[in-house]
């Protein structure tokens, strides 16, 4: 409380109702983000006939390199971004997946996200 009294006058702590302290998200919470915005991830590719197969470590490297003490989960989805949705894009338009969708396996190795894609094709 002392650190609000010093950082705001009293005009603005006047109008403050409640301080709400937040306390840190446990691993399990961090990961059910991970899966939040996987599942997102995963509706948004259904039309594209394209599904997700996420390993447990692959979540658990999500979850360790999107979460920020001082800032939560917030850099979560810049990361879920730059490291898996720029590249599925890239085959979904470009690539294996572009003709019929399939199947993308995600996984860690030598600490980076890889991704081993089975199309339809190849399933039937």
């Amino acid at each position: 409380m002392e650190v609000i009294k010093k950082s705001f006058t009293p005009e603005f702590r006047n109008r403050l109702d409640t301080i709400i302290q937040f306390g840190r998200l446990s691993h399990e919470v961090i990961k059910s983000v991970v899966d939040k915005f996987l599942t997102e991830l995963q509706a948004q590719l259904e039309d594209k006939r394209v599904l997700l197969e996420v390993s447990e470590a692959a979540r658990s490297w999500l979850a360790q390199g999107g979460y920020d003490a001082a800032m939560g989960a917030r850099p979560m989805a810049r990361l879920i971004q730059d490291k898996i949705k720029r590249p599925l894009a890239e085959e979904i338009l470009f690539g294996e997946l572009s003709e019929h969708g399939g199947v993308v396996h995600i996984d860690i190795k030598d600490g980076e996200i890889t991704f081993d894609f089975e199309t339809t094709a190849e399933m039937a």
